[in-house]
């Protein structure tokens, strides 16, 4: 079986101290045979703290020289200690069931049982130093330093390379070469006529010809002898290989010097793997041993053993490796061909069932938009709940099943508070948590492109039926108005929802500006592909509260805190109240004070202010939806009492437009409206605290004390109680004056 998987990435799973000297050598050697470096192999060996030696490794590395072990032993090492090998398509030789499924390998291009040799001849005008030139100007940049070897030395009668020389660059070497009169060996020195000359096809730093030396991953060697070289003629054009100098190796070999253009040594690495495997499938056997940058390939314009080395062709194929690559990849793609309605008009495919009722099936995409402090990303761990418990959204059922919650945003410790906040906030008891994974990567986000292929890998066999991405500015790669690169962006989702079968869910921003006189599906900020590609839109749009509204909220507050700390200390207290009294914090506070001792009462007057601050902070918010697989719900009206959603049940919400659709003469009246009726409240709340904090002591209240902690007068403060125009119907209504026992001016609350 043939593995693509990056060696390193295997190494993550092999604990060096489990290994042997022998055994840890041996990784050394396969790492070697495949091209990767002494560096890779001591960052390997530093997980055995006990045993590792700082530069053993480098010591080491220079005499692993022929040793045969290959990449393999790498892999069986990993087996050894648990690892399981991906899944591939390329599995071990079985014997075919009846219903097995011969496929084909989409990476073949060319049947090699037809292939057609292309014949390569010598040049019969030949003139090495000119091809030489060619070479040294198709490979590299004047300023650019070049390796090449024409010494030898003799291993069991083979002449091998010696590290020859990088002194010189290429503007340096063709300045000379060009007055050479036609001897090459007067410019690099004379080379052994039985063993040829060689040359680095990567620039180097001048410093030395080791990986490590190489300044630029230009280039990468496909060499082949196991066919003949018409063949391998034939097949290196077929495939289209962006080949910059194709050579003559005067042996059985072709030496194609193919533009591989990676950024670094790791991108360097999977390109050549890529590119080695192309070629293996589609019948050139290439040698693996030249995977390293830094590798020797043959200098055209020299002669081996009385045959040319000569330079073949240069610049064929595709102009660079990406379009070599998109290339390989459109010839084989794997889109699915057209069908006939008539063959399915019979037998339709069930549909899938929904995630949530009425707006999304499972294995589609829904996108979450609002405006910030909206909160979008509360709304999606209710989501999360809501699906993992099997309750309703927002009032929509959703299906049970588990999911995963991708945090790119919070700190782990604030995410899993979070949780674990709106879980009670909703009074929902967490039953079934192991329902709910979060990938926590604040700090670590990477485009999605790059993401999606981690996310599916590490969600492949956890059966999901849902994942949230919030929010999705951290990954986004490209443009967000530029409409084709947010259609790739969005392709990633697909990717995720074919792959794992599963719905992405995700959330993101308005645009700038109003909003109120735009339809839902233009409000997210972008092109406008955001919001047509799922196939759910929700969108949050704020609803303005005025001073009569955070009225009735502060109201509902008191009153629903009065009940829920009679329901916890006095329970049967509740059937002494109607329905009527448990909607009036009056009549509730009055009821307490009458029927709760001093201790539960001052405790109770507490909780009941701290509620009605709470609901200043309360906002409200209209929830819109385009839909494509169900018909357009009405408006959920609803209100964000952090940190959860609460859905507007008595319909206070419903006639309220949003801010940005009123006229500004009429912002600037109902602003200043709003204004008179906070400040009459603010009146009204100020007199309530500071009448319980004095009645709470059992005590009178003296008109003059109350008006004293109002800064105010008591003339001022009895007339809002009287009938004059400074009346206060709010206080009027459930406040008195009387005389006291003293004959002076208190206040009392009316009896009802």
């Amino acid at each position: 079986m043939e593995y693509t998987t990056d060696l390193l990435e295997i190494l993550n799973y092999i604990d060096p101290s489990f290994l042997d000297y022998q055994e840890w050598c041996c990784v050394g050697m396969a790492l070697k045979f495949e091209g990767y470096t002494a560096s890779d192999w001591d960052s390997w060996s530093q997980r055995d703290s006990k045993r590792y030696h700082k530069n053993e490794c480098y010591r080491k590395w220079d005499s692993f020289t022929g040793s045969g072990v290959t990449g393999g032993t790498i892999v069986q090492y990993a087996k050894n200690q648990g690892w399981v090998p991906p899944i591939t398509n390329q599995e071990s030789g079985h014997e075919l069931g009846w219903d097995d499924v011969i496929e084909k390998d989409e990476q073949i291009i060319i049947d090699k049982n037809w292939i057609e040799g292309r014949e390569v001849r010598e040049p019969n005008n030949w003139d090495p130093v000119n091809e030489l030139i060619t070479y040294l100007e198709t490979l590299f940049d004047s300023t650019e330093n070049v390796g090449y070897v024409t010494k030898t030395w003799l291993k069991d009668e083979k002449h091998l390379p010696t590290q020859g020389c990088w002194d010189r660059t290429a503007g340096k070497l063709i300045q000379q070469l060009n007055k050479c009169n036609g001897d090459i060996g007067a410019v690099l020195g004379d080379y052994n006529k039985e063993a040829g000359a060689w040359i680095r096809f990567n620039p180097l730093d001048g410093k030395g010809c080791k990986n490590s030396n190489v300044t630029d991953f230009k280039y990468a060697l496909v060499e082949s002898d196991s066919m003949p070289i018409a063949e391998q003629n034939a097949v290196l054009r077929e495939l289209e290989l962006p080949i910059a100098c194709l050579v003559s190796s005067g042996g059985k070999s072709l030496h194609a010097i193919v533009r591989i253009e990676a950024a670094d040594m790791r991108e360097y690495r999977k390109r050549v793997d890529y590119l080695y495997n192309i070629c293996k499938k589609n019948g050139l056997d290439v040698d693996t041993q030249n995977r390293n940058p830094s590798r020797l390939s043959r200098m055209p314009g020299v002669t081996r053993n009385g045959k040319k080395q000569f330079l073949v062709d240069t610049n064929i194929g595709k102009d660079s490796w990406d379009e070599w690559h998109e290339w390989i990849e459109s010839v084989n793609d794997d889109l699915p061909d057209p069908e006939s309605l008539d063959a399915c008009w019979d037998d339709m495919p069930q549909l899938a069932s929904p995630l949530i009722d009425g707006i999304l099936r499972q294995g589609h995409k829904m996108l979450i938009a609002g405006p910030s402090k909206a909160g979008k990303s509360f709304a999606l761990i209710e989501m999360c709940i809501a699906i993992a418990e099997g309750k309703k959204w927002l009032g929509w059922q959703c299906a049970q099943g588990r999911i995963l919650y991708v945090n790119l945003e919070l700190d782990r410790p604030s995410c899993l508070h979070r949780f674990k906040d709106v879980y009670n906030s909703l009074g929902i008891k967490p039953n079934n948590l192991a329902n709910i994974d979060i990938w926590n990567l604040r700090g670590k986000s990477i485009p999605m492109d790059k993401l999606a292929p981690k996310l599916i890998r590490r969600a492949s066999k956890k059966d999901y039926i849902a994942v949230i991405i919030d929010p999705i500015y951290k990954v986004i790669t490209g443009d967000e108005n530029s409409a084709d690169q947010m259609a790739n962006f969005c392709n990633q989702f697909d990717k995720i929802c074919n792959e794992l079968g599963t719905s992405v869910i995700y959330c993101h921003h308005h645009s700038k500006g109003s909003q109120g006189g735009k339809r839902s599906m233009d409000r997210a900020s972008g092109s406008g592909v955001f919001a047509r590609d799922p196939d759910a839109l929700l969108d949050l749009i704020e609803l303005d509260l005025n001073e009569s509204h955070y009225k009735q909220l502060r109201n509902m507050s008191a009153c629903r805190c009065c009940v829920d700390y009679l329901r916890a200390n006095r329970p049967e207290l509740l059937n002494e109240l109607s329905q009527d009294d448990v909607l009036s914090q009056s009549i509730m506070i009055d009821f307490c004070k009458r029927k709760l001792g001093h201790d539960y009462y001052k405790e109770l007057d507490t909780l009941v202010n701290n509620a009605r601050d709470k609901a200043t902070s309360i906002t409200a918010w209209r929830i819109e939806g385009t839909l494509r697989e169900f018909s357009k719900f009405p408006p959920v009206n609803l209100y964000f009492e952090y940190p959860v959603h609460v859905i507007d049940q008595d319909g206070a919400l419903q006639d309220i437009d949003p801010d940005d659709v009123k006229p500004q003469w009429q912002k600037a009246k109902e602003k200043r409206q709003e204004q008179a009726e906070k400040n009459k409240n603010k009146k009204v709340n100020q007199f309530e605290i500071e009448f319980s904090n004095i009645e709470i002591e059992g005590r009178e209240v003296p008109a003059e004390e109350l008006a004293n902690k109002l800064n105010t007068t008591p003339k001022t403060l009895l007339a809002w109680l009287g009938k004059s125009k400074k009346r206060n119907e709010d206080l009027a209504e459930n406040f008195e004056a009387y005389y006291g026992e003293d004959g002076k001016r208190c206040i009392k609350r009316k009896d009802k």
